[in-house]
């Protein structure tokens, strides 16, 4: 399990991270989302032990990963501005790769550029944007670690090879029980992949949920009463179990974060004229969670304080 305790980060005065924790069991895939400049790229590196934190800890299964070699061998971070050897081609990475991770398989390593038809003998330098970025998945893949750290896993892949990458990290989870931590700004590239999902903002993680939980719980609920009914009403029959409450008239749209049973047979018992239960996307689950705490959020991960969700 990874531990991370009480986290703070500062860079010149500004602070990236700020008394941050969370717990990670093993076999799972966690997903970080946020906005640029949120602290994603700062928590992944001291998870990896890159980074000293200014206060707080890190520790795997109760050992602390920091400027232990030990451990480092257990994991492996791709960064979001990924680096090779000066004129390098894969072949020449896989055989520097290999000197580091005891794990490192060259089986594994041809069966994924096979896979990918990615040219092991074509320089780097010569590669896409995307092909660079599957490059290096497959080296992280072929170490064949017990955590993987990905940041902006995704970007700059096509959405078939998106789905190809997603593929090969999920089948690896499965077979080898191991864990991954994968991070990004666009919340759409980490759904239908990760077990859990959290949302960093301004150095703090400002919630995070099962990915199954919160589809399952949260529900976007449309309601016409035979009468007018005012949002405190409303709000009074759902015993204020939801983020969000639009009235107008004898119509409600309202979003429902848990008890939505529980709220659709207390609304029942009203007799509506008309009443819909829909699920909800994570974007929508994400976007009215942050409006519920007084920040705008949209899909392709820009925040900011919402000035009139305070007032």
């Amino acid at each position: 399990m990874i531990t991370v305790k009480n986290i703070t980060k500062t860079f010149d005065g500004q602070t990236a991270l700020a008394n941050l924790s969370c717990e990670i069991p093993d076999g799972r895939i966690y997903g970080l989302v946020g906005s640029n400049g949120a602290g994603k790229s700062t928590l992944l590196r001291i998870m990896a032990g890159i980074f000293k934190p200014d206060s707080g800890e890190v520790d795997y299964d109760g050992v602390p990963v920091f400027d232990n070699p030990a451990v480092k061998e257990q994991f492996i971070f791709v960064p979001d501005d990924l680096y090779f050897l000066p004129g390098a081609n894969m072949k020449r990475m896989a055989k520097f790769y290999k000197n580091f991770y005891p794990n490192f398989s060259m089986e594994r390593f041809e069966h994924l550029t096979n896979v990918l038809k990615l040219n092991t003998g074509k320089a780097l330098s010569g590669f896409s944007k995307g092909m660079r970025r599957q490059a290096a998945t497959v080296l992280a893949l072929s170490c064949r670690p017990k955590y993987y750290f990905f940041d902006e896993t995704f970007d700059g892949l096509d959405q078939i090879m998106r789905d190809t990458v997603k593929k090969l990290i999920y089948e690896d989870i499965c077979e080898r029980g191991v864990t991954a931590v994968l991070t990004s700004h666009s919340l759409r590239e980490l759904d239908n992949t990760c077990d859990e999902l959290a949302l960093l903002h301004q150095g703090k993680i400002v919630f995070s949920h099962e990915v199954e939980d919160i589809k399952t719980a949260a529900k976007k609920v449309q309601v016409a009463f035979a009468e007018n009914v005012t949002k405190e009403e409303f709000m009074e029959l759902c015993n204020g179990k939801a983020l969000s409450v639009r009235c107008e008239g004898r119509v409600v749209q309202a979003i429902l974060n848990k008890g939505a049973e529980e709220t659709e047979a207390r609304i029942r018992e009203k007799n509506p004229v008309l009443l819909e239960i829909l699920p909800l996307s994570l974007e929508e689950i994400f976007t009215y969670e942050m409006e519920a705490l007084g920040y705008s959020f949209d899909t392709n991960g820009k925040e900011g304080t919402d000035e009139t969700s305070n007032q």
